[in-house]
């Protein structure tokens, strides 16, 4: 059976027959007691919310998340946001597609280009400790950096997401640095913004069907990739009281700005604070852009979770068309 459209290539009140990957499936009650699931299906279009209304004992068990389904519905808009109403609802069949991987949204740079461009950064990180630990974790971490998500549901979450997130965050970094390089230190700030989500790879399960690892859910990825920086510099017999050992591992634990954020100090660093900024503007404009994509112009967008459930709204105008 061929598949002619994508989630997002269908319109709002279109019917649609499209395979999908179920990348998450909750049971849930309802008022009444009676259970439902609440899916993301996902193909390389993007994501798109969906229930299933009275589910039974067994498709609870079968629609399980990481499965490859074949759905019959219409797309349709709910309180602003795109939804999936389900008519029929199968898993795949013996030659249908059933790979989970042809359904993740990837990163829209090459592996090894953006490989290349690290790289490069990190020869700028003259500092020999920072350096040393640098490569050290990308080395041991870098087929899960290269291909994780860097985040579940909001920002960056697609194959490769987290090292694409980390280079949009480099390539910012540097234009700040040419800007304020008087006042900023340019190799602590590349290794930080290198470091600071790599506790991702752990915190989190991969790039289909993300869920949180139990070490994710319990300590988090801040915390984990400190202890993964302690272990790093234990194995290259570099002293953690050093100066610029505190500093580098200042400048990560303190990248989510605020302790009701997760970060168990605040920034008290120039380059912390820089980092912790860039991260959010990076992660920022990452949905309003995924957000954005399945808006049709002169409408709002979906609210969106992560930027305080605001909406946003897309100009008839084109970009080149504001700027004259």
């Amino acid at each position: 059976m061929a598949q002619e459209k994508k989630i997002f290539e269908y319109k709002v009140d279109e019917n649609v027959a499209l395979f999908v990957l179920i990348k998450s499936a909750e049971v849930r009650n309802t008022k009444n007691n009676k259970q439902f699931i609440a899916f993301n299906f996902e193909d390389s279009s993007g994501q798109i919310s969906a229930k299933l209304w009275d589910a039974t004992p067994e498709a609870i068990e079968q629609f399980q998340t990481g499965k490859v389904a074949f759905i019959k519905g219409k797309r349709e808009v709910y309180q602003n946001n795109p939804q999936m109403k389900i008519y029929h609802i199968r898993l795949t069949e013996e030659g249908e597609p059933n790979d989970p991987s042809q359904f993740v949204v990837s990163a829209p740079m090459k592996k090894d280009d953006m490989e290349e461009e690290f790289n490069k950064v990190i020869f700028e990180i003259t500092n020999p400790n920072w350096n040393r630990i640098v490569r050290y974790l990308i080395t041991e971490k870098h087929d899960d950096f290269f291909s994780y998500p860097a985040a579940k549901k909001n920002h960056h979450a697609f194959s490769g997401g987290l090292a694409y997130h980390t280079l949009s965050m480099l390539r910012l970094a540097k234009s700040i640095v040419a800007e304020y390089g008087d006042v900023i230190n340019a190799p602590l700030l590349y290794a930080g913004v290198i470091l600071h989500d790599l506790g991702k790879t752990i915190e989190l399960s991969g790039s289909v069907a993300t869920t949180y690892t139990l070490a994710g859910n319990l300590i988090g990825h801040i915390v984990l990739i400190d202890e993964e920086i302690v272990k790093a510099a234990g194995e290259l017999k570099i002293n953690l009281e050093s100066e610029d050992m505190i500093l580098l591992r200042h400048v990560v634990l303190a990248h989510h700005g605020l302790l009701e954020y997760g970060s168990p100090v605040q920034p008290h660093l120039i380059e912390a604070d820089v980092l912790h900024q860039i991260d959010n503007l990076d992660a920022s404009i990452q949905m309003l852009k995924g957000s954005l994509a399945h808006t049709e112009e002169g409408e709002f967008s979906e609210r969106i979770f992560g930027m305080d459930g605001r909406n946003f709204y897309k100009p008839h105008l084109t970009n080149d068309e504001l700027n004259n």
